[in-house]
């Protein structure tokens, strides 16, 4: 393959981007990449955050650390030079609390205080605020947007749930900008808001007899939540126009991140082809847990085998065979998986991690990633070489 074709590096993918966004399917690695990558950005002298908000909260035990907050917290860099990776600017981490970003998303907006109280202690809302699906996704692009424009950090680095949780993040802001445009929410938020909003429909019916089955006032409660919120309404919608801007800015960068397996390649093209239709900016793609061969691979006629094996047993020799082809087919699966999505990307060749020995569980593992991820060409193009051989 011609060298303009071949695998770049993560610093060349992401040259220029303020906002890196990892996605992917379950069980790929997506949370060590996404620390990899914002651990080499940092090694080359930017200041960084890494937020995460998959919700096993792996994050803090790739870096070592008991536990996150929602704010970020700038992590030592002594470990990481331990481990060979020198941190020349800044690595801050935090895994985003849903609830209280939603907190503090109505504290910025209701700057009534009275009104601000009254939205936080309103029923609804606590439901809502405290619900994983949605508020979830819609939080995480909210303190995107916090991040990346205060001028604080020059990458912010977002690790996200598996991948249709991701399609979910995309959407957010649609779906909050037409929930707080909607005829009937600004219906409830104006004077007399129940009774000319939805208390005029069949729901205000529905809901109005619920009240006096369980004793619960959802209408009012609603209406109420509104209410409160007042300009704060306008104030999240265009917060979320914001953000919907922020997701399509050539500056963010979506990296898909993926298993050399059919599933998970699957779900990295179905990804893709949604991030073509919203007309987001796609940088490239990860290949971890890659099944390299050496450049010259090694026979596996047994009797090679056993020349290179002076002394070995039958049985050894036989073992050793089989593991040889085993070897073999799993590479040849690892480049046909990669040459798939190559296929359906578009765009750069992706760049491969192969499989590591010890796994990537600490530290130590998230170094050895970066170092994958940032060692350019030569290494992705030698890897490639010896699993098409």
């Amino acid at each position: 393959m011609g060298r303009e074709a071949g695998p770049v590096s993560a610093a060349d993918l992401l040259e220029g981007r303020r906002v890196c966004i990892c996605a992917g399917s379950g069980g790929v690695g997506k949370t060590t990449t996404a620390a990899a990558l914002a651990a080499g950005l940092a090694a080359g002298g930017a200041r960084v955050a890494l937020v995460t908000i998959d919700p096993a909260r792996r994050l803090a035990q790739a870096l070592g650390l008991r536990g996150l907050g929602n704010d970020p917290e700038r992590l030592d860099p002594a470990p990481f030079a331990a481990h060979g990776l020198a941190l020349r600017g800044e690595l801050w981490a935090m895994t985003l609390d849903p609830k209280r970003t939603f907190d503090d998303l109505v504290g910025l907006l209701v700057r009534d205080a009275a009104a601000r109280d009254a939205v936080l202690a309103n029923r609804i809302y606590r439901e809502l605020s405290g619900a994983v699906a949605g508020s979830q996704e819609w939080t995480a692009v909210a303190k995107l947007d916090e991040l990346a424009g205060g001028g604080r950090f020059d990458v912010v680095v977002l690790d996200t749930p598996p991948s249709r949780n991701a399609l979910d993040l995309l959407d957010a802001p649609d779906r909050l900008t037409a929930l707080m445009r909607d005829r009937a929410v600004r219906a409830l938020a104006a004077p007399g808001g129940v009774a000319t909003g939805w208390g005029a429909h069949g729901a205000g019916a529905a809901l109005r007899l619920m009240r006096r089955v369980t004793g619960v006032d959802l209408l009012g409660d609603l209406g109420d939540l509104v209410s409160a919120l007042g300009t704060g309404v306008e104030g999240f919608a265009e917060r979320a126009e914001r953000v919907g801007r922020l997701l399509c800015d050539p500056a963010t960068a979506f990296m898909l991140v993926t298993a050399p397996t059919p599933g998970p390649v699957g779900e990295a093209l179905f990804l893709r082809t949604r991030l073509r239709e919203r007309g987001m900016p796609f940088a490239g793609a990860i290949v971890n847990r890659f099944h390299p061969l050496a450049p010259v691979a090694p026979s596996t006629r047994p009797r090679d085998v056993a020349a290179a094996l002076p002394g070995a047993g039958p049985g050894l020799v036989a073992r050793t065979v089989l593991t040889l082809h085993e070897a073999h087919a799993l590479a040849a699966r690892d480049a046909a998986q990669v040459a798939r999505l190559r296929r359906g990307l578009g765009g750069p060749a992706p760049l491969l991690v192969p499989e590591l020995d010890d796994g990537v569980h600490d530290l130590a593992g998230v170094a050895a990633v970066a170092e994958h991820l940032f060692a350019g060409e030569a290494r992705g193009a030698e890897l490639l070489a010896g699993s098409a051989a």
